[in-house]
């Protein structure tokens, strides 16, 4: 196969996952370099791509676009004026496999049954099989049909000048002793949170033991009123932070020692930008879904305890059974490991 002239990725939410497409996107460029590179995304999640060195162009879709046949004809007449050779689609549904067929690509690469569903494979033209155990290995390995080896992951995240500038500013008001560790109470599923009282205790904690404050950050009404628990239970050892954008978050995310969360898009954006990670793992496996990296460490039930599959948005028993003391030990780790590098 001839080096592409155009190449189309398609991940459309959510946030964490097309995080998870970054890297892919990275090693497109890095193998075909005068490639242009398109991403068709849904959302806001089209904030955090904005500004890739690896991304050419983005093709942004509004929330529930496929249901409008006048989106679907623009899309379609914007992927064939991008007229690429190859269309990889990421997600493996039947909506992000729609955008693979409208583009016209001749080479059309997926993942196949059971990694992709709703027969969504039966629209490429090279599905392949899954198997490493990380979903970002798992779409490196799509790039096997291009001649492209399985390679190191790289997420080469830009900077956001103007969210740089504010979040610095609003850090130097506080007057804080040490730079903070953040902590993100918020997660997409029930399953996924874990009780506010013990982020607040790890809070004390950290500031008690290292001398460490921490900024919560949050995202919409709940994740407020979570915050507001934590900052109010933390004896002083955590302050709240402002609304932010992706944009924002991720540039605070640089400026702190450590973040900790469970499994959702604010803890993959700070891996994806370089900041060591916690990441407190119930119903999904961090072997396949954990902060990518030698930098960070993750925090799991015993097995015995994650939820099946079809119970993993619903059953929080397995997030209740991670204690304070090991998210603790896990950050006591991960701040000793960066102060000797």
């Amino acid at each position: 196969m001839k080096s592409p002239r155009a190449i189309v990725v398609v991940k459309l939410s959510a946030i964490g996952d097309v995080l998870h497409g970054v890297p892919t996107a990275v090693a497109l460029k890095r193998a075909f370099p005068e490639a242009r590179i398109g991403w068709v995304v849904e959302g806001r999640a089209g904030d955090v791509l904005a500004g890739h060195p690896a991304i050419d162009h983005l093709f942004r879709l509004p929330r529930g676009w496929l249901k409008s046949f006048a989106t679907i004809r623009g899309l379609r007449r914007q992927l064939l004026d991008f007229a690429p050779d190859v269309t990889l689609d990421l997600q493996g549904l039947l909506k992000s496999a729609v955008p693979t067929w409208l583009s016209g690509a001749p080479v059309r690469i997926g993942h196949a049954w059971p990694e992709s569903r709703e027969q969504a494979w039966r629209l490429y033209t090279h599905p392949v099989e899954a198997t490493a155990a990380h979903v970002i290995d798992r779409n490196l390995h799509l790039l096997s049909v291009l001649g492209v080896p399985d390679s190191r992951a790289a997420f080469d995240m830009p900077r956001w000048p103007v969210s740089r500038l504010r979040m610095q500013e609003w850090l130097a008001s506080l007057q804080l002793p040490a730079s903070p560790a953040l902590i993100n109470p918020g997660a997409g599923w029930p399953s996924k949170i874990w009780p506010a009282e013990r982020f607040a205790a790890v809070a004390r904690e950290l500031m008690h033991r290292h001398g460490i404050p921490s900024i919560v950050v949050w995202g919409g009404n709940a994740e407020r009123e979570a915050a507001e628990q934590i900052v109010a239970a933390s004896g002083n050892a955590a302050l709240m932070a402002p609304q932010t954008t992706l944009q924002d978050l991720g540039e605070l995310a640089r400026l702190g020692r450590v973040f900790i969360s469970s499994d959702t898009g604010p803890l993959h954006l700070a891996a994806a930008v370089g900041t060591p990670c916690i990441g407190l793992f119930g119903p999904v496996p961090a072997k396949r879904n954990g902060p990518y990296g030698p930098g960070h460490r993750t925090v799991e039930p015993p097995a015995s305890l994650r939820p099946a599959w079809e119970d993993r948005k619903t059953d929080r028993v397995a997030m209740e059974a991670i204690d304070v003391e090991s998210v603790v030990a896990a950050a006591a780790e991960v701040l000793a490991r960066s102060a000797a590098a």
